[in-house]
């Protein structure tokens, strides 16, 4: 990819919407794959009274709307401003207090697992059906669109195309872990939760534009070094997390 392609698709704008300022892809095509859109506010005719607390609106109790979900309540039910990056808000934002648990909870993908998929890991990756492993080292793009495994050559899979993330653990067994799945063409579709045993590879389906059928591959950590290891361990837990928030986006 040249740099100038590069450059326009991490290029990005300050946009105004009634919510507040966001920081935005300058082509909507170009977007995170993790990202929510702006939901649809709830008019004010509508909610005469607080969507919680069923408070009555008036003079002294106003309404406010949820940034996150859309909804309307009074001042009490929605009093909590934190940030909510999956938007693209630059600034803390308005949300009601289920929103808001929700939104703490995904600052630390942001702060934390998506600083670990960004930096990679070593693997050892298998390809369809192939009994041939190379070693690559597999992260995160800067757009997070694309999930790259570089090694004796260059491979890029698309996020939004991945449609089965299967993590691996010790001891496992088919059918029995953390399986993320394609139920329909609006999301990935998580079966079971987190285990609390180490990651030790990941199972991948994706399409690829322009070819037939679902693509496979295979990520194993590899056993040569523990401190690699444990980086690679902690970004398949990093990916565990960003598949939940991929499948989220997409049942959106």
């Amino acid at each position: 990819m040249s740099s100038g392609v590069a450059a326009r698709r991490d290029a990005k704008k300050l946009v105004r919407s009634p919510s507040g300022l966001r920081m935005v892809p300058e082509h909507r095509a170009f977007g995170s794959p993790f990202g929510l859109e702006e939901p649809q506010w709830v008019p004010d005719k509508e909610c005469p009274r607080c969507m919680q607390c069923d408070a009555k609106f008036d003079f002294i109790t106003r309404k406010h709307h949820c940034r996150r979900c859309g909804k309307c309540f009074c001042d009490r039910c929605c009093s909590q401003k934190v940030p909510l990056r999956r938007m693209c808000f630059v600034d803390p934002v308005r949300q009601c207090a289920e929103c808001a648990l929700v939104s703490h909870r995904e600052a630390e993908f942001y702060d934390k697992q998506l600083k670990v998929l960004l930096s990679g890991a070593t693997f050892l990756v298998t390809f369809g059906n192939s009994e041939k492993s190379e070693t690559v080292v597999c992260r995160l793009s800067n757009n997070q669109r694309c999930l790259i495994l570089d090694g004796d050559n260059r491979h890029e899979i698309e996020v939004a195309h991945i449609s089965t993330v299967q993590i691996l653990t010790e001891g496992f067994t088919p059918g029995e872990k953390d399986t993320y799945t394609h139920t329909s063409l609006l999301g990935i579709q998580p079966t079971l939760e987190a285990g609390s045993a180490r990651a030790t590879g990941m199972f991948l389906q994706y399409t690829v534009p322009g070819v037939e059928g679902v693509t496979q591959l295979r990520l194993m950590a590899g056993e040569d070094a523990n401190a690699s290891r444990r980086q690679a361990a902690a970004w398949l837990a990093a990916m565990h997390k960003a598949a939940k928030l991929l499948y989220e986006s997409r049942d959106q």
